[in-house]
Order: C-alpha cells, then sequence, then structure tokens
C-alpha cells in the first residue's frame, strides 16, 4: 500500500519497479456488484516476496550487518543467543521470527489480550494484470485477492476460517475470477500460512524486544502487514539508540489502533453478507465515501472527514435497505 511503500523508503530501501507492478487503489467484487477507489497518496506496489528479501538483504548489507545464513537459533538466554554451534553476547536481541516467533516464547511474551485465526493460501498465474488495482472478490465466508506482481504475473490467495479451503475450490466459486484464470499456468508452486489478529500483553522484556507480526498482528484482510512492520523497524532503531523500550512499546500501540479498527469493521462483513452487499453497493452509489475510507486507512485523511462519510455512509444503507 502508499503508506507501506513510504515506511519502506524510510528505511532506505526503494523498491525495484522491473521486479514489481504499481496498483492505484482497492476494487470490491461481490457478485455482481463491484466498488472501487483510488489511494489519495501515491500508487501500492505488487512484488515477489523473494524480491522484496532480496532489497531488505542488500540494504541491511549496506549498512553494515553481519548475517549468518543457514545458522539456526535455538535458544535465548540472558545475554546469550545460542545457534547450536556457539554463544553469541549481545546487548540486545531483537525478535523479528513471525507470527510463529520462537523467541516471543523464549522470552516469556507468548500472552496474548486476543488472538483471532485464519488461513491463507495463494497462487502465482503467468497473465497480464487486467486491472490497476488489487482486487478482493468476496465469498461465502472467505476473500480472494488478486494482487499485480509483475506485467506478466498475477498473485492469487485466498484467506478464510476454514483450513482445508483451497484456491482452486474458492476460485470455483467466483464465475468471473474463474473464467479469466481457465488454462492459465500457474507460475509458483501453491504455498500457505496462518494469518492472525494478536494483541500481546508486552513486546518487550528486559533486554529483548519483538518486531513485525512476532509484536503482534492484524488479519491479511488489512494489507497493512508489512506497513506495520516497516515502521516498527525504523522506530525501534530510535528506541535502540535512546536505550529506551517503553517509548517504542507505546508507538506501537498508537500505530496498532487504526489497521486493528480496519480489521475487525472488513471482517464484520466476512460474517454479515447481506450487510456487506448494502455496504459495497452503498460504496459503488457513492464512491467519494470509498475514497475517504480508503485515505483512512492508509493514513491518508484526518478523522474528521471519516466521520462524516461514516454518517453519510450510514445514511445510505438506511436508504437503501
Amino acid at each position: 500500500m502508499p503508506d507501506g511503500v513510504a515506511a519502506l523508503q524510510r528505511l532506505g530501501v526503494d523498491p525495484n519497479m522491473e521486479a514489481a507492478f504499481p496498483f492505484r487503489g482497492i476494487r470490491f467484487v461481490d457478485g455482481e456488484c463491484v466498488a472501487q477507489a483510488e489511494f489519495p497518496n501515491g500508487v501500492g506496489i505488487g512484488m515477489r516476496r523473494t524480491e522484496l528479501h532480496t532489497l531488505l538483504r542488500r540494504r541491511a548489507e549496506q549498512t553494515g550487518v553481519i548475517t549468518a545464513w543457514g545458522c539456526p537459533v535455538t535458544a535465548l538466554s540472558g545475554a546469550f543467543v545460542h545457534t547450536g554451534h556457539q554463544e553469541i553476547a549481545g546487548r540486545w536481541f531483537v525478535g523479528a521470527d513471525g507470527i510463529q516467533s520462537r523467541v516471543r516464547r523464549w522470552a516469556g511474551l507468548e500472552t496474548f489480550r486476543r488472538d483471532t485465526r485464519r488461513f491463507g493460501f495463494r497462487t502465482h498465474y503467468r497473465i497480464a494484470p487486467w486491472s490497476e488495482y488489487v482486487e478482493i472478490y468476496w465469498g461465502s465466508g472467505f476473500q480472494i485477492y488478486v494482487t499485480p506482481v509483475a506485467k506478466d504475473e498475477v498473485c492469487v490467495a485466498v484467506i478464510s476460517k476454514d483450513p482445508q479451503l483451497r484456491l482452486p475450490e474458492a476460485v470455483a466459486g467466483v464465475p468471473s475470477l474463474s473464467k479469466r484464470l481457465a488454462d492459465v499456468a500457474e507460475s509458483s508452486a501453491p504455498g500457505g500460512s496462518l494469518t492472525a489478529t494478536r494483541k500481546l500483553r508486552a513486546i518487550h522484556r528486559g533486554n529483548t524486544v519483538l518486531v513485525g507480526d512476532a509484536s503482534g498482528s492484524v488479519d491479511a484482510i488489512t494489507g497493512e502487514g508489512m506497513c506495520q512492520a516497516f515502521r516498527q523497524a525504523a522506530d525501534l532503531g530510535e528506541a535502540l539508540a535512546k536505550a529506551d523500550l517503553s517509548a517504542y512499546a507505546a508507538r506501537r500501540r498508537r500505530n496498532f489502533r487504526r489497521p486493528l479498527l480496519m480489521s475487525d469493521l472488513l471482517l464484520l462483513l466476512t460474517t454479515r453478507p447481506r450487510l456487506r452487499k448494502r455496504v459495497i453497493a452503498a460504496l459503488a452509489a457513492k464512491p467519494e465515501i470509498f475514497r475517504i475510507l480508503l485515505a483512512a486507512h492508509v493514513g491518508a485523511a484526518s478523522p474528521a472527514p471519516l466521520a462524516a462519510k461514516a454518517v453519510s455512509l450510514g445514511f445510505e444503507l438506511l436508504r437503501t435497505s
């Protein structure tokens, strides 16, 4: 998303557009009903995760980071991290090891205020993007996301609470998308991952601190996971320089509120199909409302116009009920 691109650039990483594809907004598709809105502050970027990892690794090397690939960490204790072959002393230990963080468990931070899980499965297809938007197709208890990642490739993913639901089954339930992907070659092996909305009671203890999904996460429906991680990384760097983890934790709580609220609202539409259809119809009828809501989602709108448009959306729902 545009705010994620800005956060990435704050870390000194400029996306390689030769290995990426820009998108200008978000499109909701629920049967015959379609609503779309453009970002107010630039474009988003779709790219393969492997390409992003390459950019991050190169930037880390430029700043003098010493890496130890193929050296699994087996334990964390006091002032040492154990790799199985040696003990490495450190002043600070940062758990950046994802949603199933082992560092979080070793540090005694595995206590959640909230833990709601869903499951995602994705495949890439060798086809030119047919839209300048990330498309979200709403089905019965699931969403399918189509993201352009290159001039000749799209990523298609399904997310639901059903760990058995796979992409081909979900796509078959969306005729318009099924028709587009018929006979299109897959360009990657299917992959899967857990996605969760998680709030931790604490994200640091002693000299160990968490960042990214290890520190808590919002459902992938928001598209804000990477942005949150990039912002946290910059904030954590400043906090470590000042040896003040409490300031980092406080900023993390503040920055987490907006994507958490958006996650809750979008997941509500997943469980309420009649409400969802009315909301998407209202957004299609009043596209300026969708634009303001999307602007708020990417942090480009103040609360005042958002509140006004929320009221306007409410009246539109009443009118169409």
